[in-house]
């Protein structure tokens, strides 16, 4: 028997979820979910095999969701979305349902699941296939971080900066530091043309956060923050901070 998750905000969508998975006993529903917050504990509670998942739930979306897990089951994606949006999922490795959906298109959907003969492989690259979807989202205005147990919500209006911290980015805020377990490069796409910029391999700055720029060893400078921080910028990073900044 294969575990089963569906989480989404609408009753209705999983009723008629629920309804459709009548004709797969092989699969069994342990757990319903009404968001994020309440998926990331299930799944970490049951280790679901295969997930139904919305996308535009309330206090965090699908995608951050998934961020948050160590190793994401197999996922299938319940959407609204309009069909640009979609094209988006049809480049990956990930099947989705375009509500409203029918029960042919929900039956093919799950045999496409049940006939991937590597499902390990589809698992160990899935997280990779996640976060390509959350770069081609709509641009998020938050960095959500789980810390211990709890899910922290960070909006960008409170980042100072990101530094790369091996494995992990650190993201400096007024509270103080958080560890995501991301790439700078995953942030670079993620924040695009908003108020930040890449000024060093292991740093991106928000803009209006510096106070001056000072002249530092040979072709490098620091990035002085309000904060009293001081921010290597390299060689490559200056022309970009001086077009950031409009100088």
């Amino acid at each position: 028997m294969m575990r089963v998750i569906l989480i989404d905000d609408e009753p209705l969508a999983r009723t008629i979820v629920k309804e459709y998975l009548k004709n797969w006993p092989e699969l069994e529903i342990v757990q319903e979910c009404n968001d994020g917050f309440e998926g990331v504990k299930a799944i970490a509670q049951f280790k679901p095999d295969l997930i139904f998942l919305d996308i535009q739930m309330p206090k965090i979306n699908g995608f951050e969701m998934l961020e948050l897990i160590e190793q994401a089951p197999s996922v299938i994606f319940t959407t609204a979305f309009d069909e640009f949006a979609i094209k988006a999922f049809e480049e990956h490795a990930v099947d989705y349902l375009l509500k409203p959906f029918t029960r042919e298109r929900f039956d093919k959907a799950v045999q496409k699941w049940l006939d991937q003969e590597q499902k390990t492989l589809v698992n160990q690259t899935s997280k990779e296939q996640f976060a390509n979807l959350q770069t081609a989202f709509p641009k998020n205005d938050r960095i959500v971080v789980k810390t211990g147990n709890k899910i922290k919500i960070i909006p960008l209006s409170d980042v100072l900066f990101l530094e790369a911290d091996d494995d992990y980015v650190k993201i400096h805020t007024p509270e103080g530091s958080f560890l995501k377990n991301k790439t700078l490069t995953h942030f670079e796409k993620l924040l695009g043309e908003s108020n930040f910029v890449r000024v060093h391999r292991s740093f991106i700055v928000k803009i209006n956060e510096i106070t001056r720029i000072d002249p530092y060893e040979k072709d490098s400078h620091l990035a002085i923050l309000k904060t009293g921080e001081k921010i290597p910028v390299s060689k490559t990073g200056f022309p970009k901070l001086r077009q950031a900044l409009g100088l």
